[in-house]
């Protein structure tokens, strides 16, 4: 969850939030730590499974502008969030700093993130990933209490609220750690070797911090179970489908749909609804007063509504051979069940549950129940119902009861000079350290999108979908006017406007924000001080 400071190229960005990839780009590799590539935003849908954003936009009050510019491209079941936002329930936001360098433009962002989530009511939380620095970067003590100091004053200075928000090193936190050591028991070697190629060289201390950033994405619930939104670069999408894993593997219990006594996996369960839909229906049309079995369920499956028998008191079944292992499965399932009734009803599976706990389920379960061992089956409860019933007695028992955390993701930044965003070439970046003059010089050297000469400019116009200096109006310099970025971009590829004016008015803008945020870090030297956040670590 932490954002890589030597981050790859962006895609293209139109003003509409709409996606200009090249043609023909395929790369995607995402690594937390390493140099991740993201050449077509597209396959992240495809390859991972991130929704895209713009179909939330209607659910979301007042959009960041970010979310209206497609500069937050995707997420992780961010609905609940939303949701909690618009019905003025609690929820909360997380994201961390590895400080491994000065926090510069790509670091806002993240900051900009967490801060419109707490305006919005969120409980916010800042931390920094001192121990992954430590561990995976190899960065000393020294150095990390420097850059830390320089990353939460960035951070105060645009707008977070230290009074309602918490800040805090995970080296300090030793309610992080303790809840680090329990989800490390859910974990395992080879589930981490897969998710991030760890090997035999790899030292013990970075595979521990994976854990702690596990456990830093899901403290915000320690209190109490609750939406929780990771705002991350794609990068960091590994990360937060480990915890999201986690967070179902800690649960006590799982709640399923069910429709006979035996356990059934996902697919199964899909052919059971089908059968259930197709009986019901069924037996009302032929008038039927038998009570739905799960023979006639298995009747169904293997032949079809001509093979059901409703009229038979002991009806059997001829399975054919059926290639499909799924249908093959339940058919069997539903043939040895017999003359169970077959219908639907929600299940608790006890997946780790005290017995005091399974025992206190069994007692708040109210109505048309059946209890058996290892689980229970509500014939009332609807899934959310009996999902927020199952949370409620897990917190009671001494369990998390965990919400799996969701995520957005915003699309990486290009350097001025083209190409990555690296804090080792600092004519790539602006610093959010730099002087205010240096960074109009910057900008002022910045590759641009612009043509060869400027007649082919106006006759042609510019390709702002390739422009690091749109890039700094559409994610920074427009703030909150997306009729700016909007211009920007429009006279640009009309050829109504010039790369040297254009880069002259990004540059003026970037240093008075220079000018405006160095203001205001020297104004919260003085909160920060006052904190109860230690930046002169012992372990120096």
């Amino acid at each position: 969850m932490t954002r890589d400071t030597d981050a790859p190229p962006a895609d293209d960005v139109l003003p509409d939030g709409g996606d200009a990839a090249a043609e023909g780009a395929d790369d995607v590799a995402l690594d937390p730590w390493g140099s991740s590539t993201v050449a077509d935003y597209r396959k992240l849908f495809e390859e991972f499974g991130i929704e895209e954003f713009d179909e939330l936009l209607p659910e979301i009050p007042k959009p960041h502008y970010l979310m209206r510019r497609g500069v937050i491209f995707g997420h992780r079941d961010y609905r609940p969030v939303a949701a909690a936002m618009r019905d003025d329930e609690p929820f909360a936001v997380l994201s961390g700093f590895m400080p491994t360098g000065d926090p510069h433009i790509g670091h806002k962002l993240v900051f900009d993130e967490i801060i419109w989530h707490q305006e919005r009511g969120g409980d916010a939380y800042g931390l920094i990933a001192d121990l992954e620095a430590h561990s995976a970067r190899g960065l000393t003590w020294d150095e990390i209490d420097e850059h830390s100091r320089d990353y939460l004053l960035s951070l105060l200075a645009l707008g977070f609220d230290a009074e309602d928000g918490e800040l805090y090193r995970q080296s300090d936190n030793r309610e992080l750690q303790d809840l680090a050591f329990e989800l490390g028991i859910e974990a395992n070697y080879s589930e981490l070797q897969a998710i991030y190629g760890f090997d035999g060289e790899t030292d013990v201390s970075h595979m521990q911090s994976v854990v702690t950033q596990m456990a830093d994405i899901l403290y915000p619930q320690l209190d109490e179970p609750k939406p929780t939104v990771i705002p991350v670069g794609p990068d960091q999408d590994p990360h937060i489908r480990l915890a999201r894993d986690l967070a179902t593997r800690m649960r006590f219990f799982k709640v399923t749909e069910a429709y006979a006594s035996f356990e059934a996996d996902d697919a199964e369960r899909e052919l059971l609804g089908e059968a259930w839909d197709a009986l019901s229906e069924l037996a009302a049309v032929r008038d039927a007063e038998t009570t739905v079995r799960c023979v006639h369920a298995a009747q169904y499956l293997a032949h079809g509504e001509s093979g059901v028998d409703f009229e038979s008191d002991r009806p059997s079944v001829d399975v054919p051979e059926i290639e499909e292992s799924a249908r093959a499965s339940v058919v069997k399932k539903l043939q040895s069940a017999g003359m169970e009734p077959f219908r639907p009803r929600t299940r608790f599976f006890d997946r780790q549950a005290t017995d005091e706990a399974f025992e206190g389920l069994v007692d708040a379960v109210e109505g048309e129940k059946r209890v058996y061992e290892g689980h229970v089956d509500s014939f009332e409860l609807d899934a959310e119902a009996a999902a927020e019933l199952a949370r409620q007695v897990e917190v009671d028992h001494g369990g998390y009861g965990f919400i799996p955390p969701s995520s957005i993701y915003h699309r990486f930044m290009t350097g001025l000079t083209g190409g990555k965003m690296s804090s080792s070439v600092p004519a790539s970046h602006i610093s959010l350290l730099d002087d205010p003059e240096d960074g109009y010089d910057k900008v002022k050297a910045a590759t641009t999108g612009g043509r060869e000469t400027a007649e082919e400019q106006r006759e042609l116009g510019g390709e702002a979908d390739d422009c690091p200096v749109y890039e700094l109006y559409a994610y920074l310099l427009a703030n909150d006017d997306d009729g700016l970025a909007t211009e920007v971009y429009e006279e640009c590829v009309n050829g109504e406007r010039l790369c040297g004016g254009c880069k002259e008015q990004a540059a003026v803008l970037m240093r008075e924000f220079l000018e405006d945020h160095q203001e205001k870090r020297a104004e919260a030297e003085e909160l920060l001080d006052s904190l109860d956040i230690d930046l002169d670590s012992d372990r120096a």
